[in-house]
């Protein structure tokens, strides 16, 4: 790739302004490649799912590809807010907890295992003592506790990646939404890209990380669906009775959590809003990203609600929820990611990331690292990028086969 020559020419050409653009535009500008991010609605909006005052990060994953990746998104993490000169990330620790039979608790055991993740596995009475009371669980449930776990502010930290992105050279621009790419006419090479305001831009590679609109972009470019299905969630926020509001703030030393099975339950310790902490199933329905709800489901706020009675022994009101939010899923089948080149024509001049599922925003940094090495030198080091191809689909429907359940509870 070369250095921009004419206007509207660019080396890397990132459709996408979330969490995973906004790091990609990142890395490839502060590398010296004349980057343009664009996003169809405002930047900062809150119609995707790279929103919101809070995230997980964790290193508990069942799957053993996982931590890895979260390690060196870690380390990115900390050299973005030290560039920046502020703070994204708020580090604490992490409490899975579940039957000591459930298959996924078990293999997050292994996996952390295998990938040398500091943990502790406690019985039902000393996850009791470990929190004062505070985490409740049955007799034959057990708890794991990780290090290497924290808050994210999603919102502050898609800023933060941005400025860092405009400060080493990028063009940012919003409200324009792609309605078409193709591939140039010459014989350089590359891609056009056209969007609704009449506009056209050259670049020589192209990132598609559209997020729930993924797969709508992408059957207008190649003319075919792909795995990667939208999907409403929704965020509760529950009030702590106001004597134990310092045991579950992260100030407190109050983890990040997951309750296991049917469906998956997380949530992160107060922060954003003093005395509330926040609880998700790991759930919704399936929609068109353009004619959602903005509704919770009933039958998934009556079992968190039923969770929050149960797991916090009293201590957090559980009659009703203090606040709603809606946000989006991009769910595959097996809920492992797709980075791609999309091939056929364009070979590998375009690329795909998307398909994020629900656990995909901790990786922001480690995302936009190996997506840039994939524009810039066509591979990627340090990441088992296998899992995340389109072509696993082919081989089967359902992507790649896992010993455990799938986590994620929907409907269509």
């Amino acid at each position: 790739m070369s250095s921009k020559k004419r206007e509207n020419e660019f080396d890397v050409i990132v459709v996408g302004g979330g969490i995973m653009g906004s790091c990609t535009a990142y890395q490839t500008a502060k590398r010296g490649y004349t980057t343009l991010l664009l996003d169809q609605f405002d930047m900062l909006h809150y119609r995707g799912s790279s929103h919101g005052e809070s995230r997980t990060l964790r290193v508990t994953y069942p799957e053993s590809y996982y931590p890895c990746m979260v390690v060196e998104s870690s380390k990115l993490w900390d050299e973005a807010q030290s560039e920046i000169g502020y703070k994204v990330l708020y580090p604490t620790n992490q409490l899975d907890i579940g039957q000591a039979s459930d298959r996924s608790l078990q293999a997050v055991i292994r996996s952390c295992q295998s990938n040398s993740i500091e943990f502790r596995v406690l019985d039902h009475a000393q996850v009791a003592k470990e929190y004062g009371g505070g985490v409740v669980v049955p007799e034959d449930w057990i708890g794991v506790v990780s290090k290497g776990a924290g808050v994210i502010k999603p919102t502050k930290a898609v800023c933060m990646f941005q400025t860092l992105a405009f400060h080493n050279g990028a063009t940012l621009k919003d409200n324009r939404k792609v309605i078409d790419i193709r591939k140039a006419d010459d014989d350089t090479g590359g891609c056009v890209v056209a969007t609704d305001k009449r506009e056209t831009f050259y670049g020589r590679k192209c990132v598609i990380s559209a997020g729930a609109w993924t797969n709508k972009l992408l059957k207008k470019v190649i003319g075919r669906d792909i795995p990667i299905k939208p999907l409403e969630t929704t965020l509760w926020y529950w009030k702590v009775k106001e004597e134990y509001e310092k045991d579950y703030s992260i100030d407190g030393g109050f983890p990040t959590f997951a309750g296991y099975g049917c469906p998956y339950i997380y949530g992160t310790p107060s922060l954003e809003y003093p005395g509330l902490i926040k609880i998700g199933v790991h759930g919704g329905k399936f929609v068109d990203p353009d004619k959602r709800t903005w509704t919770p489901e009933p039958e998934l706020a009556d079992v968190i609600k039923n969770w929050v009675r149960d797991r916090f022994g009293g201590r957090v009101d559980h009659d009703r929820p203090i606040s709603v939010q809606s946000c989006m899923y991009s769910m595959t089948p097996d809920e492992d990611y797709v980075i791609d080149f999309i091939g056929g024509e364009f070979g590998k001049d375009v690329i795909v990331t998307g398909g994020f599922s629900g656990h995909g925003f901790k990786m922001g940094p480690v995302i936009g690292r190996v997506v840039a090495d994939l524009v810039i030198h066509g591979q990627a080091k340090g990441v088992q990028l296998d899992y995340f191809k389109l072509a696993r689909f082919d081989k089967n429907p359902k992507g790649n086969i896992k010993e455990f359940s799938e986590q994620v509870a929907s409907k269509l």
